[in-house]
């Protein structure tokens, strides 16, 4: 760095005039509050740009020397130096205007004199102001004297990027002027869109002084690429050129699209009128321009503007953005220093001994000085803030100026049209940035908005932003050359090449863009064996194909590195297995019911019996009888019910309530019994070794995948099966001989592959071999891309429509309707209906039941509480004589309540009858004989 500053100061020297060099002493040092305090100023005076900065600069010093409120009296001085457009000159005039013992240098406009000037100030302690380099790398901490008071490009290329992401482009094409402004600015816009998925597809650079015929043969190079979104980033005086190249070459016409920095507007800004050739060069451009808010600062100074005494011409034209950032400039400068004298500051100046003259050296480096107050400057620079014409200047920790923002331009007709903002905080909108810093932000795709726009040949629909090369190259579309399964992919010698279903689903899907794809299918493998899939897509992702077409199954390491379309075809890995047909036995009507659910229901119908034939012996004659007259009523009972011919009624209201449940129950159980013994009794049954993945899993029996299919991969890392348990087929021919063999003698004992090949082998062997289980992975397959191909895109949609209206159905018709293998694997206890299908029925029976006969005892119990033990005697003389000399009326034994719950409900209520009657005749005795007896 310091070989550098040194190379730069000798030029300097040896450019100046010796006169210039005795000026100066060793030291020089001004008082606390100086007179006069100088600034510089370094720009092209004659351009865009410093046509509108030099008479802002000097309007700005006016200002602030008129205004009593600032620097008490102070005068401020600007050492004004011109680059005159040229780096060399600008470096010479840079160390000139350093020589002037300047306090701070407002400049310059080109980011390499920045880069340059930078280390400059650095060594003396100058910071430099710059209202024009907008490089991002000049915020280093490499360079720190250097402040930008405009924004950043780094903000700008990513309003660009936004916008690219709005309108769903992935690709662009960077067209730039070659030097630190334009290489540094196009880095950051690369590194922008990689966030959104997108990229710079091509980097064309030029020169500044290139003719327009060089950037003509540019701009033919990058005609022939895909992408048709062009950024442009150059310098406002020659940027004309590259639209007046692209004009002559018809590509300022449909389906382009231009987008270019702030450059675009700052030219049109500059003009005070733009002649009519001139926008028909740029009719449809999208354009970025700084955003000033419109505040009464500004509109008071840009009626000021016409007359100004330093504008040296008449008319409103020269003026743009850049003169407000320099206005700005000058009056942060004057802000700092006010407080920085308050704080004690001096204006004094040193030299630096690692500029003395040594060796005998005629350069004359002591005769530029360090500023001592330098540092502290810098500081109070950082920490200023105030409301300027371009808005609010403060410095954030980046040490960028807050609320960065953008408008975004749509040129047309005579002028350009103001479609939205883009700012920092919320991106893309059509709301001032003003008006949303007080919201939080929001960023989402969906607040993202922009008016429209008028495009390119006049059209308001956003173009494609991308066709194919027109390089004379077709789509390279790769096709696996497989061995077996040639229904979907296979050689043909019509001049297509190529034949099969994925083909015909390729071609229905391209037959339905909107725009032609030139296309040439592409062989890939040698046709002996099956290639592989993962090295196919593979080759797609490393450029040797821009396509591949074919079965190929969307997995996730595939997707890691090639864009998938759509599916076309759902597909999964399914186990297939040698099977045997199992024969019907004498026992096979057993079969519909596990041994638990038959003892559940065996025992439910004894219950159900039981309990109403509790509810029923009391009240009805039907269940009355000798013990074993009962015992066979209640079995009869409860097993006709299974087939509702039961012939004993019920008569109370808890046995019917009970019944009419139990009823129920049955209904489902005969039901379901029945469904699965017909199933059992008419559909084939067929049996495996193999019960599916996991049974195959814990055996140690080889298993035969595809050749090429990444059902291997599968099976090894995911499912952890050892690679020697794996072999690897070629064709359906080959999966039959394995089958046929088995294990022991050479051959497999299930095969694992995708659910299309499965169904198109089981066709092939009369259905022989069958499926077990269900499918243990789901995917698809899909047509394989570059990444970030735009055609991936257009191609799903496309698929999607093709399955919309039936053309993808059509489609498998042709090629892929063999004879349907209905006939699954269904192992016995798959049939079976087990107990935890009926649980629930058999609880509410159950609790039914239970709170029938909860009421039922209460009732006869609150009766045989009633019920009297003299009357019981006396009735039971009367009406069962040769019972009472047997047992005891008084005797409470269980025996006795039992005899009580045995006896009929007519029975119990007559005595309950004849108990109250005669308690109340005992009762009127009793009254009768108390009103007798004297008082």
């Amino acid at each position: 760095m310091k070989g550098v500053l040194l190379l730069l100061l000798s030029l300097w020297f040896i450019w100046s005039p010796v006169g210039v060099f005795s000026s100066s002493g060793n030291t020089s040092s001004s008082s606390l509050k100086p007179k006069v305090i100088h600034i510089g100023a370094l720009f092209t005076v004659n351009s865009v740009i410093g046509g509108a900065v030099k008479p802002a600069l000097e309007a700005a010093i006016d200002d602030v020397n008129s205004d009593p409120n600032i620097l008490n009296g102070i005068e401020l001085k600007l050492v004004l130096r011109d680059t005159n457009c040229s780096g060399f000159i600008g470096i010479i005039e840079a160390l000139q205007m350093m020589q002037s013992d300047i306090v701070l240098a407002i400049g310059p406009q080109s980011s390499g004199i920045a880069h340059v000037i930078s280390h400059a100030v650095n060594e003396l302690q100058v910071p430099l102001l710059s209202f024009g380099a907008t490089d991002p790398t000049l915020a280093s901490l490499q360079f720190p004297y250097f402040l930008r008071t405009t924004h950043s490009d780094y903000f700008q290329m990513y309003a660009i990027a936004d916008i690219v992401d709005y309108y769903g482009w992935r690709e662009v094409i960077a067209i730039f002027v070659d030097d630190d402004y334009g290489r540094n600015g196009i880095s950051v816009l690369g590194d922008a869109l990689a966030k959104t998925r997108g990229k710079i597809s091509y980097k064309a650079a030029f020169s500044p002084k290139d003719p327009v015929s060089k950037i003509s043969d540019l701009l033919v190079e990058v005609n022939l690429m895909e992408s048709r979104v062009f950024v442009v980033h150059v310098n406002p005086d020659s940027g004309l050129n590259v639209f007046s190249a692209a004009k002559t070459l018809n590509m300022m016409s449909g389906g382009y699209v231009w987008i270019t920095t702030d450059w675009l507007p700052l030219y049109l800004d500059s003009r005070e009128a733009v002649d009519s050739d001139t926008m028909n060069l740029l009719q449809g451009v999208i354009a970025l321009r700084r955003y000033t808010p419109e505040t009464d600062l500004k509109k008071r100074f840009m009626s000021r503007w016409n007359d100004l005494k330093y504008k040296g011409s008449s008319g409103p034209g020269g003026f743009n953005s850049y003169a407000l950032y320099a206005y700005d400039s000058v009056w942060l400068a004057a802000h700092a220093l006010e407080v920085f004298l308050n704080e004690g500051g001096n204006v004094s100046f040193s030299s630096d001994l690692k500029l003395g003259d040594t060796n005998g050296s005629t350069l004359n480096l002591s005769s530029l000085h360090v500023f001592n107050g330098g540092q502290q400057l810098l500081q109070t620079l950082l920490q200023t803030s105030f409301t300027g014409l371009s808005g609010q200047i403060q410095f954030d920790q980046q040490r960028d100026l807050i609320h960065p923002a953008f408008d975004v331009l749509n040129i047309g007709g005579t002028g350009a049209q103001r479609i939205g903002y883009w700012s920092n905080h919320s991106h893309l909108s059509i709301v001032p940035p003003e008006n949303l810093y007080t919201k939080p932000p929001n960023i989402s795709s969906g607040s993202q908005h922009l008016y429209n726009a008028i495009w390119p040949g006049e059209t308001s629909k956003p173009p494609r932003g991308w066709v194919f090369p027109n390089n004379g190259q077709p789509l390279r579309i790769a096709v696996p050359n497989r061995v077996g399964y040639k229904e979907l992919a296979s050689k043909d010698n019509r001049p297509q090449g190529v034949k099969g279903y994925c083909i015909d689903v390729f071609e229905a899907a391209i037959n339905l863009l909107p725009y032609a794809v030139p296309r040439t299918y592409m062989l890939f493998g040698d046709g002996t064996k099956n290639p592989s899939y993962n090295d196919l897509v593979y080759q797609v992702s490393q450029n040797k194909y821009d396509a591949a077409v074919g079965d190929i199954t969307i997995v996730t390491n595939r997707t890691k590195i090639v864009d998938f379309t759509q599916p076309y075809m759902e597909s999964g890995l399914v186990v297939v297995a040698p099977v045997k047909e199992v024969k019907s036995s004498q026992w096979t009507f057993l079969k519909p019911f596990t041994k638990e659910m038959w003892f559940v229901t065996v025992a439910f119908f004894l219950f159900v019996g039981v309990v109403v034939w509790i509810l029923e012996h009391r009240i009805n004659p039907e269940f009355r009888g000798p013990p074993r007259q009962q015992l066979m009523t209640i079995f009869w009972f409860s097993f006709s019910t299974m087939f509702f011919s039961h012939r004993e009624n019920t008569v109370s209201t808890l046995g019917r309530l009970v019944l009419i449940i139990w009823l129920f129950v049955v209904l489902i159980i005969n039901s379901s019994y029945t469904a699965s013994l017909t199933s059992i009794l008419t559909v084939q049954q067929l049996m495996s070794g193999i019960q599916g993945i996991d049974s195959l899993i814990s055996s140690s029996e080889p298993i035969g995948v595809q050749d090429g299919s990444f059902a291997f991969n599968y099976l090894v890392d995911e499912l952890n099966i050892a690679r020697s348990r794996i072999v690897q087929l070629k064709n359906p021919e080959a999966y039959l001989r394995a089958l046929n063999l088995g294990p022991k003698a050479g051959g497999v004992a299930a095969i694992v592959d995708e659910l299309p090949y499965i169904e198109l082998f089981l066709s092939s062997t009369k259905c022989l071999y069958h499926t077990i289980g269900q499918e243990f992975t789901k995917s698809g397959w899909g047509f394989a891309f570059q990444r970030d191909s735009p055609l991936a895109v257009d191609l799903s949609t496309a698929i999607l429509q093709l399955s919309e209206n039936g053309d993808l159905q059509e489609i498998h018709k042709k090629w892929l309707t063999h004879r349907e293998c209905s006939i699954q694997i269904n192992q016995e206890e798959d049939n079976q209906l087990d107990l935890s299908s009926f649980w629930g029925l058999f609880l509410i029976c159950g609790i039914a039941c239970l709170l029938a006969l909860t009421f039922f005892c209460y009732r006869v119990f609150s009766q045989y509480q009633r019920f009297s033990p003299e009357d019981e005697e006396t009735e039971l003389v009367d009406i069962e004589p040769s019972r009472s000399s047997r047992r005891s009326i008084r005797s409470s034994s269980f025996k006795d309540m039992m005899d009580f719950v045995d006896k009929k409900e007519a029975v119990i209520k007559e005595m309950l009858k004849r108990k109250n009657n005669n308690e109340s005749k005992q009762t009127g005795h009793s009254t009768n004989g108390q009103a007798s007896s004297p008082a």
